[in-house]
């Protein structure tokens, strides 16, 4: 499966100043990950610490917060990973969810899909 990118506008929650990233599509990350640097910019704060499975197993703790993303012309608030200083931006699945977005990694884009509702 290919990998791409897409560009996201990232905000504090109450909607002020927003900071444009280039996201990595990683429908293998739970939550959006960006660095501390970007989330302390914005006035994000952690909100607590979770537990994550790496690839290799390991688990590790990070914090997350709250954070306004802009994409595909819409917002939504989402949970986000405190990276470390030198993280690249990671859209991750829970996010595109609450977007109904999925990847098309052949086309190396965003497609809308239904939500469902059984």
């Amino acid at each position: 499966m290919g990998t791409f990118t897409v560009p996201v506008e990232v905000g504090s929650p109450s909607g002020g100043q927003f900071i444009q990233v280039e996201a990595l599509v990683d429908t293998g990350s739970t939550y959006t990950v960006l660095s501390r640097d970007v989330l302390g910019h914005l006035g994000i704060e952690s909100i607590e610490t979770v537990s994550f499975e790496l690839g290799d197993n390991r688990i590790v703790e990070y914090e997350v917060g709250e954070a306004r993303i802009r994409l595909d012309g819409r917002e939504r608030t989402t949970l986000v990973v405190f990276g470390t200083e030198d993280a690249s931006p990671l859209l991750g699945a829970t996010t595109l969810q609450l977007f109904n977005l999925a990847a098309d990694a052949t086309r190396e884009r965003l497609v809308t899909v239904p939500a469902l509702l059984k």
